[in-house]
């Protein structure tokens, strides 16, 4: 690895897992010369002053944005608009504007008309994450062979899509270019649809009045266990989810439904056949996501990886 670290200075706006996550990794491989960061709250803002893992911890995001080379928002998608009006007149000229949020079309919609033209915004989304949030829920391994996804807008300064890849290939992300339209369809069905039916699921069996919320927790299988750990993220941010990639995720929904009542036709006529058919064609979807090493026996956090190597001094 080069010895020059990337960017002379990183702000991160928000603290929580996915920015406390990239400034472990970015200081454990030397990416930034100095990172600096703020948060909404005092009290997130003197945590991460105790924790010791940036450079600076700064009251407002104009002080952290001034002079930074890479601004990365890890805000909610809802918040993101408000967010760059704020910054906008005290990003630096030459500057790298990104986020992390799930959701793409609505960043670019709802943050680019406030940026200068003297700036360039490159969003992106590391498909990575647990369901714990906070400043300390963060850890530099968390990208390590996980996805990240740039989704620059048309027009876009080539070299600074590049320099942003190399960052999050520095901190262990495989790297992927896409357009925000078609990373939000793609998203719908491989993420926020799951969390939409995780959510749904665990309501359903908190609203059983047959069974009790104690046996639906001494009893939970394998499958309602994972369930539970997805409906357990962040209620902010999926909420501004949904919101924001709406059309997609209806799309996704609307196919899913339809399927799902296929099955529900399957098994009120005994057709085993069709049972049969569908689950071994999913199962088959099953493997070719372990085999190209998307499998993780424990999600995200905690799951099995090869160390990050530190950077040579």
């Amino acid at each position: 690895m080069s010895t020059v670290p990337i960017f002379r200075r990183v702000a991160l706006i928000g603290f929580g897992l996915i920015g406390g996550s990239i400034a472990r990794a970015v200081r454990a491989q030397g990416l930034a010369s100095e990172i600096v960061t703020t948060a909404r709250s005092a009290k997130t803002r003197a945590r991460v002053t105790e924790l010791g893992i940036v450079d600076r911890v700064l009251e407002t995001n104009a002080e952290a944005v001034s002079d930074a080379d890479l601004v990365i928002l890890c805000v909610p998608v809802g918040a993101c608009g408000l967010v760059a009006q704020e910054i906008a007149p005290f990003l630096k000229a030459g500057a790298i504007v990104s986020d992390v949020g799930s959701v793409k079309g609505a960043i670019v919609r709802e943050m680019a008309p406030h940026l200068p033209d003297n700036v360039h915004f490159v969003p992106a989304h590391p498909v990575a994450g647990t369901e714990h949030s906070g400043p300390d829920s963060g850890f530099a391994e968390l990208f390590i062979n996980r996805w990240c996804i740039l989704t620059p807008p048309e027009g876009t300064d080539p070299m600074a899509v590049e320099t942003l890849r190399a960052f999050w290939a520095g901190m262990g992300a495989k790297v992927e270019t896409m357009t925000p339209d078609h990373h939000d369809l793609v998203l719908a069905i491989t993420s926020h649809l799951p969390h939409l039916i995780a959510y749904t699921i665990v309501g359903t069996a908190d609203e059983l009045e047959e069974v009790t919320s104690s046996e639906v927790i001494k009893f939970s299988a394998g499958g309602f266990r994972d369930f539970t750990r997805i409906a357990a993220s962040d209620p902010t941010m999926w909420r501004d989810v949904f919101l924001n990639n709406k059309e997609a995720v209806l799309e996704m929904l609307g196919t899913f439904n339809e399927d799902l009542s296929k099955l529900t036709r399957a098994i009120r006529r005994n057709d085993g056949e069709a049972l049969f058919e569908h689950f071994t064609r999913t199962r088959a979807i099953r493997r070719g996501i372990v085999e190209i090493g998307q499998d993780s026996a424990a999600p995200d956090f905690g799951r099995p990886h090869p160390p990050l190597e530190k950077k040579a001094e």
